[in-house]
């Protein structure tokens, strides 16, 4: 590897989750577990049938092409992509090809990858249509049509890419940005996010710039994870490099593989030329039509606080560290839930830190996310009110946190169960207290010779209270009675 350069290039499909319909038909946009239960007569394409363009789906697809910087078209219009395949009915994908102009071309995005700052250049971002989803059995396979028409957005990048953490790093911005654009739940397990791999070597010390220098491009199809992104480039890295080790590597012919996740490997699907010719014109059933500069600046408007954003507000407002801020912001429900807290009237501090150190650490463990939660934002603040209203202890309330996510009951109803409240009462540690210091003259003149015979007095209160006693409030009362003598 290290006498080696790699070129990666991503296609990241995502799906568009936020409208009420299909990018062409008026079936539900939705996710269900019932096979081909969302499907219209246009998903089938059923004789005399004709697209109609869902306008939520076209501002998605601009404001997303804003967030990157994209240049956005005077113009939209979509072309036809003529294949044959079980998951297509029309035997055709209304798609947007490169020319004419997509929804947005030639933007970038900055991104982290182990604290050293990326870019990536970002060819163009197109809308089109899902195709159906397809289950291969030992014998036979079925077809889902719930996924057909599902509105999804195609991004090319440039090869800019020089590791699979990179990839990685990209993706997981990518993902973060739909989420917080309103656009996506961009949800892998629901295969809503899909990506194209394409793989390339050069031996180092050649001159990048120049196209002859890098080796057979090797596109990987459909890995549905990022995991699999990961694995699937290293793989590819390692395979390419074993062929140009042993002298096979310039006979390789540019090819299509999929990455098989039970051997870990990628597998030989087809040879592939420069460009497959899917016989692209314009979509003769949808005139094309004009983007004003009205509509694109109502879009770009529209767009809210993205990871970034809050990520600064949170490091210069609220003055939470940088590692904090960034685990908060990955997930824009976490992110969510937070500001809730805030609303709330959560200190910022420690609403994050229970939401790093505790809740988070439990969704690991359950494997569940924030969504599915028991604990509310309501219910952590009433936590957080306890402590710093003296009514339970803050080693107390971690007893108590934890119970209410094992047993799912209120933080209110468990210190009941616990009877773990702290008494908190001046009048009621006072009666304990003077009674104490009246049993024992010598330790309090042995405490204003400089003896440290205080902590005695502290730990008989708490053990006459059962600990329940307020620390901070009997230290206080100890202190005035003593100093009285």
């Amino acid at each position: 590897m290290d006498n080696y350069v790699v070129m990666i290039g991503l296609e990241m499909h995502c799906e568009i989750s936020e409208t009420n319909t299909k990018v062409f038909s008026g079936a539900k946009n939705e996710y269900v577990d019932v096979p081909n239960s969302n499907v219209s007569a246009v998903d089938m394409a059923f004789p005399g049938v004709l697209p109609v363009v869902n306008k939520k789906a076209v501002e998605h697809a601009l404001k997303i092409s804003m967030i990157l910087g994209c240049t956005q078209p005077e113009y939209m219009y979509f072309e036809r992509k003529n294949y044959y395949y079980p998951d297509m009915p029309k035997n055709y994908q209304i798609t947007q090809e490169t020319k004419p102009i997509p929804v947005g071309i030639y933007g970038s995005l900055k991104f982290d990858c182990k604290g050293e700052e990326k870019t990536v250049r970002i060819n163009n971002i197109h809308l089109e249509e899902d195709a159906a989803s397809l289950d291969h059995y030992e014998t036979f396979s079925t077809v889902n049509y719930n996924r057909a028409g599902v509105p999804l957005l195609e991004l090319v990048t440039e090869p800019d890419i020089r590791s699979a953490d990179e990839a990685v790093a990209f993706l997981e911005t990518m993902r973060c940005i739909y989420q917080y654009a309103g656009i996506s739940e961009a949800d892998s397990r629901k295969g809503q996010i899909r990506c194209d791999v394409n793989v390339s070597i050069m031996e180092k010390g050649k001159d990048e710039s120049d196209p002859k220098n890098w080796g057979t491009k090797v596109e990987v199809k459909n890995v549905n994870s990022f995991g699999g992104v990961r694995d699937a480039i290293n793989y590819e890295i390692e395979r390419q490099i074993e062929l140009k080790e042993n002298g096979t590597y310039d006979e390789m012919e540019q090819q299509t593989r999929r990455w098989d996740e039970d051997t870990f490997t990628t597998i030989f699907m087809r040879s592939k030329v420069d460009a497959i010719d899917y016989r692209y014109f314009v979509e003769p059933n949808i005139p094309k039509y004009k983007i004003s500069n009205e509509w694109k600046e109502s879009i770009r408007a529209s767009i809210p606080k993205l990871a970034n954003e809050r990520k600064e507000i949170y490091m210069n407002e609220y003055g939470l560290s940088e590692y904090d801020s960034k685990v908060i912001v990955k997930d824009k429900s976490i992110s969510d839930y937070y500001e809730e807290t805030l609303k709330l009237g959560a200190d910022p501090k420690i609403s994050a830190n229970w939401l790093t150190s505790v809740i988070l650490g439990h969704l690991n463990k359950t494997e569940t996310t924030i969504n599915e939660l028991f604990l509310t934002p309501n219910m952590l603040v009433d936590l957080m009110n306890m402590v710093s209203s003296g009514k339970i202890s803050s080693k107390q309330s971690k007893e108590v946190m934890y119970k209410v996510l094992e047993e799912e009951k209120e933080p209110k109803v468990i210190v009941k169960e616990l009877g773990v409240e702290q008494i908190s009462d001046d009048k009621t540690i006072r009666d304990i207290v003077i009674p104490l210091l009246d049993e024992h003259p010598d330790l309090i003149e042995d405490h204003k010779k400089g003896k440290n015979t205080f902590d005695f007095f502290v730990g008989q209160v708490m053990k006459a209270t059962r600990g329940k006693a307020n620390p901070s409030l009997t230290s206080q009362i100890i202190r005035e009675e003593m100093d009285k003598r």
